[in-house]
Protein backbone atom coordinates (compact mmCIF):
# COMPACT_ATOMS: atom_id res chain seq x y z
CA UNK A 1 0.00 0.00 0.00
CA UNK A 2 1.33 3.61 -0.57
CA UNK A 3 0.46 5.16 3.15
CA UNK A 4 2.29 3.07 5.10
CA UNK A 5 1.52 4.42 8.88
CA UNK A 6 -0.92 7.34 9.58
CA UNK A 7 -1.34 8.53 13.58
CA UNK A 8 -1.99 11.68 15.46
CA UNK A 9 -0.36 12.89 18.37
CA UNK A 10 -0.97 15.89 21.19
CA UNK A 11 1.68 17.87 23.03
CA UNK A 12 1.09 17.29 27.29
CA UNK A 13 0.63 20.96 28.72
CA UNK A 14 1.04 19.64 32.09
CA UNK A 15 2.72 16.71 34.07
CA UNK A 16 -1.13 14.49 34.66
CA UNK A 17 -1.32 14.78 30.78
CA UNK A 18 -4.99 15.76 30.88
CA UNK A 19 -6.50 19.11 29.33
CA UNK A 20 -9.11 21.63 31.14
CA UNK A 21 -11.59 24.41 29.50
CA UNK A 22 -9.41 27.01 27.79
CA UNK A 23 -6.39 25.24 27.32
CA UNK A 24 -4.33 24.84 23.74
CA UNK A 25 -4.50 21.69 22.32
CA UNK A 26 -1.54 21.17 19.81
CA UNK A 27 0.22 18.20 18.54
CA UNK A 28 0.92 16.37 14.79
CA UNK A 29 -0.29 14.28 12.11
CA UNK A 30 1.93 11.80 11.02
CA UNK A 31 2.36 10.35 7.63
CA UNK A 32 4.33 7.54 6.20
CA UNK A 33 4.24 7.18 2.32
CA UNK A 34 6.12 4.70 -0.10
CA UNK A 35 6.25 6.71 -3.13
CA UNK A 36 4.89 10.70 -4.05
CA UNK A 37 1.13 10.21 -2.99
CA UNK A 38 -1.77 12.11 -4.80
CA UNK A 39 -4.13 13.32 -2.03
CA UNK A 40 -7.95 14.51 -1.95
CA UNK A 41 -8.28 15.79 1.46
CA UNK A 42 -5.98 15.19 4.56
CA UNK A 43 -7.59 16.67 7.90
CA UNK A 44 -7.34 16.75 11.57
CA UNK A 45 -10.37 16.63 14.14
CA UNK A 46 -11.01 17.61 17.31
CA UNK A 47 -14.13 16.59 19.21
CA UNK A 48 -15.86 16.07 22.68
CA UNK A 49 -18.53 14.43 23.52
CA UNK A 50 -21.32 12.40 25.80
CA UNK A 51 -23.12 9.58 24.66
CA UNK A 52 -25.76 7.08 26.44
CA UNK A 53 -27.07 3.85 24.73
CA UNK A 54 -29.03 1.11 26.14
CA UNK A 55 -31.67 -0.94 26.03
CA UNK A 56 -34.57 -2.90 27.62
CA UNK A 57 -36.63 -5.94 27.18
CA UNK A 58 -40.36 -5.96 27.76
CA UNK A 59 -42.14 -8.99 26.82
CA UNK A 60 -41.03 -9.80 23.06
CA UNK A 61 -40.25 -6.57 22.61
CA UNK A 62 -36.78 -4.54 22.85
CA UNK A 63 -36.58 -1.05 23.44
CA UNK A 64 -33.21 0.66 22.96
CA UNK A 65 -32.74 4.07 24.20
CA UNK A 66 -29.94 6.70 23.26
CA UNK A 67 -28.60 10.18 23.25
CA UNK A 68 -25.62 11.55 23.04
CA UNK A 69 -24.35 15.69 23.04
CA UNK A 70 -21.62 17.29 21.66
CA UNK A 71 -19.37 19.76 23.25
CA UNK A 72 -17.21 20.97 20.59
CA UNK A 73 -16.02 19.68 17.33
CA UNK A 74 -13.30 21.64 15.36
CA UNK A 75 -11.79 20.73 12.06
CA UNK A 76 -8.29 21.36 10.77
CA UNK A 77 -7.71 21.30 6.55
CA UNK A 78 -3.74 20.33 6.07
CA UNK A 79 -4.42 19.33 2.56
CA UNK A 80 -7.33 19.38 0.69
CA UNK A 81 -7.23 19.73 -3.81
CA UNK A 82 -8.53 22.52 -5.56
CA UNK A 83 -10.43 20.89 -7.73
CA UNK A 84 -12.41 18.79 -5.70
CA UNK A 85 -11.45 15.51 -5.77
CA UNK A 86 -8.61 15.60 -8.74
CA UNK A 87 -6.20 14.40 -6.41
CA UNK A 88 -3.91 17.95 -6.67
CA UNK A 89 -2.29 17.90 -3.26
CA UNK A 90 0.57 15.74 -3.52
CA UNK A 91 2.22 14.15 -0.40
CA UNK A 92 6.69 13.61 -0.26
CA UNK A 93 7.63 9.73 -0.27
CA UNK A 94 8.58 9.11 3.41
CA UNK A 95 7.74 10.59 6.86
CA UNK A 96 5.34 13.27 6.61
CA UNK A 97 4.75 15.57 10.02
CA UNK A 98 2.02 17.94 9.77
CA UNK A 99 1.47 20.69 13.10
CA UNK A 100 -2.11 21.66 14.16
CA UNK A 101 -3.91 23.74 17.02
CA UNK A 102 -6.97 23.71 18.32
CA UNK A 103 -8.16 25.92 21.48
CA UNK A 104 -10.29 24.42 23.95
CA UNK A 105 -13.30 26.34 24.47
CA UNK A 106 -13.40 27.93 28.10
CA UNK A 107 -16.90 26.71 29.20
CA UNK A 108 -18.48 24.15 31.76
CA UNK A 109 -17.53 21.12 30.55
CA UNK A 110 -17.32 17.34 32.40
CA UNK A 111 -14.71 15.54 33.03
CA UNK A 112 -13.88 12.47 30.68
CA UNK A 113 -15.75 9.62 31.70
CA UNK A 114 -16.54 5.60 30.90
CA UNK A 115 -19.54 3.78 32.19
CA UNK A 116 -21.59 0.78 31.80
CA UNK A 117 -23.73 2.77 29.52
CA UNK A 118 -22.53 5.91 28.35
CA UNK A 119 -19.10 7.18 28.08
CA UNK A 120 -17.66 11.42 28.02
CA UNK A 121 -14.73 11.43 25.64
CA UNK A 122 -12.42 13.51 23.93
CA UNK A 123 -10.58 12.82 20.90
CA UNK A 124 -8.42 13.72 18.03
CA UNK A 125 -9.21 11.71 14.72
CA UNK A 126 -6.83 12.41 11.32
CA UNK A 127 -8.47 11.44 7.63
CA UNK A 128 -6.16 11.09 4.88
CA UNK A 129 -8.48 11.00 1.65
CA UNK A 130 -6.90 9.81 -1.41
CA UNK A 131 -9.89 8.68 -3.52
CA UNK A 132 -13.58 7.42 -2.99
CA UNK A 133 -11.93 3.69 -2.17
CA UNK A 134 -9.24 4.97 -0.76
CA UNK A 135 -9.44 6.38 2.61
CA UNK A 136 -7.26 6.39 5.78
CA UNK A 137 -8.21 7.45 9.80
CA UNK A 138 -6.74 6.89 12.64
CA UNK A 139 -7.93 8.62 16.41
CA UNK A 140 -6.48 9.00 19.94
CA UNK A 141 -8.56 9.96 22.98
CA UNK A 142 -6.83 13.13 25.42
CA UNK A 143 -8.14 12.96 29.02
CA UNK A 144 -9.76 15.73 30.11
CA UNK A 145 -11.12 17.29 33.32
CA UNK A 146 -13.30 19.63 34.10
CA UNK A 147 -12.41 23.26 35.57
CA UNK A 148 -15.76 23.25 38.18
CA UNK A 149 -14.21 22.80 41.97
CA UNK A 150 -17.57 21.48 42.70
CA UNK A 151 -18.85 19.73 39.69
CA UNK A 152 -21.91 18.55 41.53
CA UNK A 153 -22.96 22.13 42.45
CA UNK A 154 -26.26 21.80 40.27
CA UNK A 155 -27.14 19.18 42.28
CA UNK A 156 -27.21 20.99 45.80
CA UNK A 157 -25.55 23.76 47.16
CA UNK A 158 -25.64 21.33 50.40
CA UNK A 159 -23.60 18.88 49.29
CA UNK A 160 -20.89 21.52 49.21
CA UNK A 161 -21.81 22.88 52.37
CA UNK A 162 -21.37 19.67 53.83
CA UNK A 163 -18.39 18.51 52.62
CA UNK A 164 -16.20 19.06 55.70
CA UNK A 165 -19.14 17.90 58.15
CA UNK A 166 -19.30 14.55 60.13
CA UNK A 167 -21.70 12.35 58.93
CA UNK A 168 -24.15 10.05 61.54
CA UNK A 169 -27.00 7.64 61.33
CA UNK A 170 -28.59 5.46 63.38
CA UNK A 171 -30.63 2.24 62.31
CA UNK A 172 -32.84 0.37 65.12
CA UNK A 173 -33.82 -3.06 63.87
CA UNK A 174 -36.01 -5.40 65.92
CA UNK A 175 -36.26 -9.42 66.14
CA UNK A 176 -39.23 -10.23 68.27
CA UNK A 177 -39.06 -8.16 71.28
CA UNK A 178 -34.74 -8.57 71.01
CA UNK A 179 -33.25 -5.11 69.72
CA UNK A 180 -30.21 -4.34 67.82
CA UNK A 181 -29.05 -0.42 67.32
CA UNK A 182 -26.19 0.56 64.98
CA UNK A 183 -24.58 3.90 65.12
CA UNK A 184 -22.72 4.95 62.02
CA UNK A 185 -20.25 7.96 62.04
CA UNK A 186 -18.13 9.24 59.39
CA UNK A 187 -15.67 11.98 59.82
CA UNK A 188 -16.88 14.09 56.48
CA UNK A 189 -18.52 13.45 53.65
CA UNK A 190 -15.97 15.24 51.05
CA UNK A 191 -12.83 12.89 50.12
CA UNK A 192 -10.17 12.75 47.65
CA UNK A 193 -8.73 10.38 45.35
CA UNK A 194 -6.41 8.11 47.79
CA UNK A 195 -6.98 9.96 50.41
CA UNK A 196 -8.26 8.20 53.61
CA UNK A 197 -11.47 8.79 55.79
CA UNK A 198 -12.22 7.46 59.57
CA UNK A 199 -15.65 5.60 60.44
CA UNK A 200 -17.03 4.70 63.44
CA UNK A 201 -19.44 1.81 63.70
CA UNK A 202 -21.04 1.27 67.41
CA UNK A 203 -23.34 -2.23 67.65
CA UNK A 204 -25.77 -2.54 70.92
CA UNK A 205 -26.55 -6.12 70.36
CA UNK A 206 -29.76 -6.88 73.08
CA UNK A 207 -30.48 -9.75 70.75
CA UNK A 208 -29.12 -13.67 71.27
CA UNK A 209 -27.89 -13.72 67.93
CA UNK A 210 -24.27 -12.62 66.77
CA UNK A 211 -23.96 -10.00 64.67
CA UNK A 212 -21.20 -9.35 62.36
CA UNK A 213 -21.05 -5.39 60.95
CA UNK A 214 -19.52 -4.96 57.16
CA UNK A 215 -18.41 -1.89 55.48
CA UNK A 216 -19.01 -1.09 51.47
CA UNK A 217 -17.90 2.06 49.12
CA UNK A 218 -21.17 1.90 46.55
CA UNK A 219 -21.45 3.14 43.04
CA UNK A 220 -24.28 4.69 41.58
CA UNK A 221 -24.21 5.43 37.62
CA UNK A 222 -27.35 7.51 36.26
CA UNK A 223 -27.89 7.31 32.49
CA UNK A 224 -30.99 9.61 31.45
CA UNK A 225 -32.16 10.06 27.31
CA UNK A 226 -35.04 11.43 26.58
CA UNK A 227 -37.49 10.53 29.28
CA UNK A 228 -36.58 7.57 30.21
CA UNK A 229 -33.32 6.61 32.85
CA UNK A 230 -31.36 3.66 33.85
CA UNK A 231 -29.24 2.94 36.73
CA UNK A 232 -26.26 0.49 37.32
CA UNK A 233 -24.76 -0.14 40.40
CA UNK A 234 -21.97 -1.41 42.29
CA UNK A 235 -20.27 -2.46 45.50
CA UNK A 236 -17.07 -2.72 46.98
CA UNK A 237 -16.57 -4.02 49.93
CA UNK A 238 -14.10 -2.26 52.52
CA UNK A 239 -14.06 -4.52 55.22
CA UNK A 240 -15.52 -6.51 57.91
CA UNK A 241 -15.67 -6.05 62.27
CA UNK A 242 -15.70 -8.55 64.94
CA UNK A 243 -18.56 -10.76 65.40
CA UNK A 244 -20.46 -9.25 67.74
CA UNK A 245 -21.61 -11.78 70.76
CA UNK A 246 -25.28 -12.05 72.19
CA UNK A 247 -26.12 -8.99 74.66
CA UNK A 248 -23.01 -7.08 74.21
CA UNK A 249 -22.33 -3.63 72.54
CA UNK A 250 -18.45 -2.93 70.66
CA UNK A 251 -17.24 -0.04 68.59
CA UNK A 252 -15.22 -0.27 65.47
CA UNK A 253 -13.22 2.46 64.24
CA UNK A 254 -11.64 1.98 60.89
CA UNK A 255 -10.01 3.81 58.56
CA UNK A 256 -11.02 3.77 54.85
CA UNK A 257 -8.82 4.38 52.19
CA UNK A 258 -10.26 5.67 48.70
CA UNK A 259 -9.02 3.65 45.40
CA UNK A 260 -6.58 7.02 43.64
CA UNK A 261 -8.16 5.91 40.42
CA UNK A 262 -11.82 6.18 41.47
CA UNK A 263 -13.52 8.62 39.44
CA UNK A 264 -14.82 11.59 40.94
CA UNK A 265 -18.34 12.50 41.67
CA UNK A 266 -20.11 14.38 39.09
CA UNK A 267 -23.30 15.52 38.04
CA UNK A 268 -22.43 18.23 35.26
CA UNK A 269 -23.62 16.07 32.37
CA UNK A 270 -27.10 16.39 31.37
CA UNK A 271 -26.82 12.25 30.33
CA UNK A 272 -25.07 10.63 32.83
CA UNK A 273 -24.04 11.07 36.49
CA UNK A 274 -22.31 9.51 38.87
CA UNK A 275 -22.30 9.38 42.79
CA UNK A 276 -21.45 7.43 45.85
CA UNK A 277 -22.58 5.87 49.15
CA UNK A 278 -20.85 4.20 52.25
CA UNK A 279 -22.74 1.59 53.06
CA UNK A 280 -22.45 -0.29 56.82
CA UNK A 281 -24.69 -3.66 57.18
CA UNK A 282 -24.92 -6.12 59.89
CA UNK A 283 -25.25 -9.56 59.08
CA UNK A 284 -27.76 -11.20 61.85
CA UNK A 285 -27.81 -14.78 60.98
CA UNK A 286 -29.92 -16.26 59.97
CA UNK A 287 -32.40 -13.47 59.64
CA UNK A 288 -32.20 -9.95 56.89
CA UNK A 289 -28.81 -8.50 57.34
CA UNK A 290 -29.66 -4.35 58.16
CA UNK A 291 -28.09 -1.13 56.91
CA UNK A 292 -27.13 2.08 56.59
CA UNK A 293 -25.76 4.77 53.86
CA UNK A 294 -24.15 7.86 54.33
CA UNK A 295 -23.27 10.11 51.40
CA UNK A 296 -20.06 10.19 50.21
CA UNK A 297 -18.67 12.36 47.48
CA UNK A 298 -15.41 11.93 46.03
CA UNK A 299 -13.33 15.13 44.95
CA UNK A 300 -10.75 15.14 42.59
CA UNK A 301 -6.96 16.90 43.53
CA UNK A 302 -4.17 15.60 44.81
CA UNK A 303 -4.85 13.98 48.35
CA UNK A 304 -3.39 15.45 51.59
CA UNK A 305 -1.84 13.26 54.66
CA UNK A 306 -4.72 11.81 56.81
CA UNK A 307 -4.53 13.70 60.27
CA UNK A 308 -5.91 10.73 62.18
CA UNK A 309 -4.08 7.91 62.72
CA UNK A 310 -4.78 4.52 60.92
CA UNK A 311 -6.30 2.79 63.96
CA UNK A 312 -8.64 -0.20 64.74
CA UNK A 313 -9.97 -0.11 68.47
CA UNK A 314 -12.31 -2.53 69.59
CA UNK A 315 -14.02 -3.14 73.29
CA UNK A 316 -16.93 -5.16 74.40
CA UNK A 317 -18.93 -4.37 77.13
CA UNK A 318 -21.67 -6.49 78.35
CA UNK A 319 -25.16 -4.39 78.08
CA UNK A 320 -27.13 -3.96 81.15
CA UNK A 321 -29.88 -6.16 82.23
Amino acid sequence: MTVKHLSVDYNKVNERGTFSPGDTLSGRATVVTSKETKVQCFVVKAKGKAKVAWSEQKGQVTEAHSNKKEYFYFEHIILQDKNKGDGSEIIAPGRNVFPFTFEIPNTDMPSSYKGKWGKITYTLRAKLTLSIWSVHKTKTEFPFLTKAEFPFASKSEMIIIGLKEQQSATRISFYGSEKVTMNVTSEKMGVKQGEAIGVSVEVLNGSVRTVTPKLYLCEKQTFAAQSKRTVHTNETMFGAGDVVPAGTNCTVTKVLSIPPHLPPTFFNCSMMNLEYRLKVTLDVFPARASEIKLPLVILLGSPKPHQQKAKRSIWFRKLPG
